[in-house]
């Protein structure tokens, strides 16, 4: 069975729906401690089974911001702030990402410790492989 989580920024510009068969506890929680993630207080999951899907209303107000090894666009709304997800090409041209939690309709499920993570080692190549096997397809529209 198929569960479907909705959720999107503050305003409602970037609306987001998350597609996953796993039990929701069984998402993992990652807080990433760049200081992009640390600022925006974000804790990512995602489903590589699953699927996200990410539209938006205005894309004149949709920020692709990207920084540190720039493989990867942090989806932010210019009208309100927030973050919503990272995305990023994957190996066979479709894109990959992670989906910020806070931005859900329902948090509840997500109420629980998220793991810390520290990714500032790594070289692209190896962010690249990591992210090809724990990311989820995302469609944008």
């Amino acid at each position: 069975m198929t569960t479907t989580l909705l959720g999107g920024c503050h305003c409602g510009n970037i609306r987001v729906a998350l597609d996953t068969a796993l039990a929701l506890t069984a998402l993992p929680l990652r807080a990433c401690q760049c200081s992009f993630c640390l600022r925006h207080g974000a804790v990512s999951t995602s489903d590589p089974e699953g699927r996200l899907r990410v539209q938006v209303a205005e894309p004149d107000l949709l920020l692709r911001y990207r920084f540190g090894l720039k493989l990867t666009d942090f989806l932010v709304c210019r009208r309100c702030g927030v973050y919503v997800a990272a995305v990023m090409d994957g190996s066979d041209g479709r894109s990959i990402g992670v989906l910020n939690v806070n931005i859900l309709d329902a948090r509840e499920p997500f109420a629980r410790p998220a793991e810390p993570m520290r990714y500032g080692n790594e070289t692209a190549e190896d962010r690249v492989a990591r992210r090809q096997t724990s990311w989820m397809p995302i469609e944008m529209s």
